[in-house]
């Protein structure tokens, strides 16, 4: 078996693991898709409130408040995942004792902690495709026009933005075991900066420019103009550039982070300590 093949293999064991942990509850993992609806429900009434009045924010999008916050809501789980799975794995792995043996393994570090939090992602995948689904067959959102590929490439570089920062995070835990900075600082400030609820552009002027160095603030919009109004690759190239961008620099600033917190659990021996 090839060196490729052996990674899948040792990939799919992580993911059949975690699949396995997580259908054992059923009941909680029905109530969690249960909670999807109960959260789409309560949005489509909120958006009833506006559905008589012409919003000019939302114009850009279509001008329905309900489209616009259902990606918010759907996409922003990407943001979740990626700051806590790589932080929650590592805490996972540290409570049953089996984090220290497998980074002494000849499977390299980088590789167990993404593998360990490839279930969160497909499991956040499934999830916003069960609020899109909702919400179009539903709800009767409109989504005739999706640009699918341009859709696809903004989800896999947010993913590797959100997943870099969730990286950094982990690092932290792996350190200092309690508190994790990284996660709350932007969790609260890409909910209020980041246009999840409402667009950006209703923001002060002050603010908006924090917006623009979130990237989940080009990601939703992208997203939006994606799925909504079929925004072609020309269209959406400046928010694609920009999470190239926070691409290039975080991806690497994560690694590099990660690997010294790993040298250093190794060196203190606290590896297995939560």
């Amino acid at each position: 078996m090839n060196k490729n093949a052996n990674a899948i293999v040792k990939a799919l064991a992580f993911v059949k693991r975690d699949f396995m942990i997580t259908t054992s509850y059923k009941f909680s993992f029905f109530l969690q898709l249960f909670g999807i609806f109960l959260s789409v429900l309560t949005f489509y009434f909120i958006a009833k409130m506006f559905s008589s009045a012409s919003i000019p924010s939302l114009e850009p999008y279509g001008g329905d408040y309900f489209s616009f916050v259902l990606i918010g809501i759907a996409f922003s789980g990407y943001l979740t995942t990626g700051l806590g799975s790589f932080s929650g794995s590592i805490r996972s792995e540290q409570m049953m004792g089996t984090l220290e043996a497998m980074l002494v393994t000849p499977t390299s570090t980088p590789f167990i902690i993404i593998s360990s939090s490839l279930w969160s992602f497909i499991f956040t995948s499934i999830r916003v495709m069960v609020y899109l689904l909702i919400g179009v067959f539903l709800f009767d959102v409109n989504m005739s026009n999706v640009n699918i590929f341009g859709a696809l490439l903004v989800l896999a570089l947010t993913i590797i933005c959100f997943s870099s920062i969730g990286i950094i995070s982990a690092s932290f835990i792996m350190i200092f075991k309690q508190g994790d900075p990284i996660n709350w600082a932007f969790s609260a400030v890409s909910g209020l900066l980041g246009g999840v609820f409402y667009p950006i552009t209703i923001l002060p002027g002050w603010l908006q420019n924090f917006s623009y160095l979130l990237p989940i603030t080009y990601s939703l919009r992208a997203m939006r103009l994606a799925l909504l109004q079929g925004y072609s690759l020309e269209a959406l190239t400046p928010d694609i550039f920009a999470l190239i961008l926070f691409s290039i620099i975080l991806l690497p600033i994560s690694v590099t982070i990660f690997k010294y917190a790993v040298r250093r659990a190794k060196r203190e021996g606290s590896l297995a300590l939560y």
